[in-house]
């Protein structure tokens, strides 16, 4: 049961993640546009500049999961490295309990009136120009948040299951 919680999370974490990450090449393409059209043609579009900001905003606002579900946040590796799969495991656990989950809860609601705010007044760029819909961009918040206590539970049940997984291999490992 944990195994298929953890993996069925971890699909919607890796779905989310791939998809985002084609926005990397779209910065990169709307950018060499904005310089070319700027540099070459002497035109620029707010909205064109501003729709930069709101893929950065995406990669990272919804990378964020994938990253931890891939491991790849940074981390102070100059003991859990040493540790024995066991003791990474318990480490884990108390992190995302202790840490992670409260975390994400914390942001998912204190961001709920700002979004709340944002979608009543329909909020949209400050600049003449501009792009609308920073209201969509702010909801971006408690999504954000959503899919990081997500990936805490598979990670506690993954942390669960190696945990367990070492015990019965009949390994102490304290290590």
């Amino acid at each position: 049961m944990l195994q298929t919680l953890a993996d069925r999370i971890d699909r919607l974490n890796d779905w989310v993640g791939r998809t985002t990450a084609w926005l990397t090449l779209a910065m990169v393409l709307v950018t060499f546009s904005i310089v070319i059209l700027r540099y070459l043609f002497d035109l620029g579009w707010i909205a064109l500049q501003e729709s930069v900001s709101y893929m950065h905003c995406l990669v990272f606002m919804l990378g964020i999961s994938w990253t931890l579900k891939n491991d790849g946040h940074v981390r102070v590796d100059i003991f859990y490295q040493r540790c024995h799969p066991k003791k990474r495991a318990l480490l884990d656990i108390l992190g995302t309990v202790f840490l992670l989950i409260p975390v994400s809860i914390f942001i998912f609601y204190t961001s709920l009136d700002y979004v709340a705010n944002s979608w009543e007044q329909l909020e949209s760029s400050r600049e003449a120009g501009g792009l609308p819909g920073v209201f969509l961009l702010k909801s971006l918040i408690p999504l954000t948040a959503s899919l990081l206590f997500l990936q805490g539970i598979s990670l506690i049940c993954r942390s669960i299951i190696a945990f367990n997984t070492q015990e019965i291999k009949g390994e102490t490992g304290w290590n």
